[in-house]
């Protein structure tokens, strides 16, 4: 017997998938974005950068390994909604401790599968990420696009997932402090620095310069997060102030502020860098560098002059900066993700660099 389809994703420009709920029963005003990874919907699902956004899942089949307890990327995960094609309820892992549908429902992030996904993701590549609402199937569509056109999308959402006061993730005999400050920062960034020997504390976006100095730190992180980064004018004044001062590394939006503060500018693209596969060649090495990358906003090339920075990295799918350095101020930042859990692992080396100019060498 043919299941009835029960929910509708519409899209600004009128167009309709149909598909089954699962997660959350409600209705979801969204920004509809794609990611073309093979694994790691766990961590996708609990990737602060994520938030307001519903996620098209092109791999057909999500669900299957469950929920662990250990790879989850933040404690509250803020993403509005995924769209799969077939979603399974009943994971086969020894580590699964939850379904996912038990995680997006205690978290209230909607669910619409049987949606034909991978036509759904070259809608958004040729016509862009876009404004989308998932409804009630029988939801009229002129009222849906009605509401989408009265009702914009949130803005600022750094300061939603921004930790709201400081607090300490230790290591064993540390060797170095940093401050990281977070703008929905990944909990593998965290992990990723406390096995190099630091003892890591994660501050609120809006850290003041005086506050971050009298923590003595031995350098400066700036975190992955959402949205726009020029909504992000704290840290950005925050790395201006400090420019020269500390050992600077940014990823993601990180990135992207680090550029603004030095001078450069940021835009956003047409349907954004979403994967674990975009390959990424660095100039310095002449290596490629297969990588895992989730942003909308990209760094300006040729805003980068003057500014002291230089282009150390770029993607060999569209030739956009993916990374930056200014070796004098002891300054530099990638766009994509070398913490990526699951891997790619090929760019763990930067945390390595990030050591390295701490300690002088």
């Amino acid at each position: 017997m043919n299941r009835i389809f029960d929910r509708k994703i519409i899209l600004e420009d009128g167009t309709e998938f149909y598909g089954y709920s699962f997660g959350a029963k409600r209705d979801a005003l969204v920004e509809l974005v794609f990611n073309t990874s093979m694994v790691g919907y766990q961590e996708i699902l609990s990737d602060p950068s994520y938030t307001a956004q519903a996620v098209v899942m092109t791999y057909p089949l999500i669900g299957n390994y469950g929920m662990c307890n250990e790879d989850y990327e933040t404690d509250i995960p803020t993403i509005s909604g995924l769209v799969v094609r077939e979603f399974n309820s009943e994971p086969s892992n020894f580590r699964a401790a939850r379904t996912l549908e038990d995680v997006m429902i205690q978290y209230d992030i909607v669910g619409i599968a049987g949606v034909d996904t991978r036509r759904l993701a070259r809608h958004i590549r040729d016509e862009g990420t876009c404004k989308a609402l998932i409804v009630d199937a029988q939801t009229p569509s002129i009222a849906c696009l009605a509401k989408m056109r009265s009702t914009a999308l949130p803005t600022n959402q750094v300061s939603v997932v921004s930790t709201k006061s400081p607090w300490i993730s230790a290591c064993a005999n540390p060797k170095h402090r940093v401050v990281a400050v977070d703008c929905g920062i990944k909990h593998n960034i965290i992990r990723s620095l406390n096995a190099r020997g630091c003892e890591v504390t994660i501050v609120p976006w809006t850290v003041t310069v005086e506050e971050v100095m009298a923590m003595h730190p031995d350098g400066l992180f700036i975190s992955n997060g959402p949205g726009n980064p020029e909504d992000a004018k704290p840290v950005i004044d925050l790395v201006r102030a400090l420019r020269g001062k500390l050992p600077i590394f940014g990823i993601c939006l990180g990135h992207q502020i680090i550029a603004l503060a030095c001078g450069a500018s940021t835009y956003k693209l047409k349907f954004g860098h979403r994967g674990g596969n975009h390959p990424v060649k660095n100039l310095q090495t002449g290596k490629v560098e297969i990588t895992s990358q989730n942003h909308s906003y990209a760094v300006k090339a040729d805003s980068l002059a003057g500014t002291g920075l230089t282009v150390t990295h770029v993607n060999l799918l569209d030739g956009t900066v993916e990374g930056q350095k200014c070796a004098a101020d002891r300054i530099f930042s990638v766009q994509y993700h070398p913490e990526s859990a699951p891997g790619p692992q090929d760019s763990a080396y930067l945390f390595d660099e990030f050591i390295a100019m701490m300690e002088g060498k």
